[in-house]
C-alpha cells in the first residue's frame, strides 16, 4: 500500500481539494466490535464503505491495515500510540472515490503509575558503552515495528502467547525504575514461571531473534500489514530469523533475560508502527 500526500485530486475531470468527511469508526462488524477503543494506546475502526476494495490509506504516515468485516464493510484498523493527541484526527485514503480524509475522533484514557526496584543499577542509568549498545539495538527494534507487508494477517483476534498466568504489568504504566520516572510501559507482562512455552498468537515471519541489554532474549514476528508482535525476557529460542511460523507453534520459553525482576513474558503488540495495547487482541481490554 502507498504512502499519500495531501494532494488534489482530479475526480470525472475536476481538481477538487481532498475531502474531510466524519467516519462511522463505531461500525458494526465482527473485528469493529472488537477492536474499536479509539484512545491513546487503543485502535480506531475506520469504515471505508462496501466499494472500498483495493483501497490504501496512511495515519501519520505509516500504511495502515485495511480489512473487510463481517458486515461486508470494507475497514481501516488504526493503532494509535500512547503519545496520539485526544481529539480529532484524520486517516488519509486513497481508493475508487479518489483521495480523501475520513475523521474520527481519539478519546481520553488515564494510565496509572508502577514503581519498580531493580538490583542492577545499570538497568536504570547504563554507562556509556551500554547505551551505545541500546541505540544500536533500539535502531533494529525501530525498523522492525516500520515493517508494512501487504499480506494480511492470517487472524486478527489473537490466541495468548501462554497458557495461563495472570496479567502482572498491564499496558501503558508510567513507570519508576528506582524511583526515576522512564518510559511508560509498553506491553502486556504474563507472570508464569521460567521455559513457559511462548506461541505464536498468529502465522507470520520471524524479524529478530536476539539478545538485547533491556529486553533480554527477544523474538519478532511479522505478522502482515503493519501487525507487529514482540516477545522479550526469554530464556531460549525456538526459532530462527527469516523463519516462517504458524500459529500455535511454540516460538520461545519464557524467562528473565534482561530488565527483568523475575521470570515472566513481555508481549508488545504494533500496529502501523504504534505500540498499542494487546489486551485489545485477547478479549481482556479494561477502559
Amino acid at each position: 500500500m502507498l504512502a499519500l500526500r495531501r494532494l488534489p485530486q482530479a475526480i470525472t475531470g475536476v481538481a477538487v481539494a481532498l475531502l474531510l468527511i466524519p467516519a462511522l469508526a463505531s461500525a458494526q462488524g465482527f473485528i469493529a466490535r472488537m477492536l474499536h477503543h479509539p484512545v491513546p494506546g487503543g485502535i480506531a475502526v475506520v469504515s471505508l464503505g462496501s466499494d472500498a476494495a483495493g483501497s490504501s490509506a496512511t495515519y501519520m504516515g505509516s500504511p495502515v491495515m485495511i480489512l473487510r468485516d463481517s458486515d461486508e464493510q470494507w475497514i481501516a484498523v488504526v493503532g494509535l500510540g500512547l503519545e496520539t493527541r485526544v481529539g480529532d484526527a484524520g486517516l488519509q485514503v486513497r481508493g475508487r472515490q479518489g483521495e480523501r480524509t475520513l475523521s474520527f475522533a481519539v478519546q481520553s484514557r488515564e494510565y496509572p503509575a508502577q514503581h519498580i526496584r531493580l538490583k542492577n543499577k545499570s538497568h536504570v542509568n547504563p554507562d556509556p558503552a551500554q547505551v551505545k549498545r541500546f541505540e544500536r539495538e533500539y535502531k533494529e527494534q525501530v525498523d522492525a515495528y516500520a515493517s508494512f507487508r501487504p499480506q494480511g494477517p492470517s487472524n486478527i483476534s489473537l490466541d495468548r502467547p501462554v497458557d495461563g498466568g495472570r496479567l502482572s504489568s498491564r499496558f501503558g504504566l508510567r513507570r519508576f525504575f528506582n524511583g526515576e520516572e522512564r518510559n511508560p510501559h509498553s506491553g502486556l507482562d504474563f507472570a508464569v514461571p521460567t521455559g513457559t512455552p511462548v506461541k505464536a498468537p498468529a502465522d507470520g515471519v520471524v524479524t529478530i531473534v536476539a539478545d538485547y541489554f533491556f529486553n533480554g532474549k527477544t523474538v519478532f514476528i511479522d505478522h502482515g500489514q503493519g501487525l507487529v508482535t514482540m516477545y522479550c525476557h526469554l530464556s531460549a529460542f525456538e526459532v530462527h530469523k527469516g523463519q516462517q511460523v504458524t500459529r500455535g507453534q511454540v516460538i520461545a520459553k519464557v524467562g528473565a533475560t534482561g530488565r527483568a525482576t523475575g521470570p515472566h513474558l513481555h508481549w508488545n503488540v504494533s500496529l502501523n508502527n504504534a505500540r498499542i495495547d494487546p489486551a485489545i487482541f485477547i478479549n481482556a481490554y479494561q477502559p
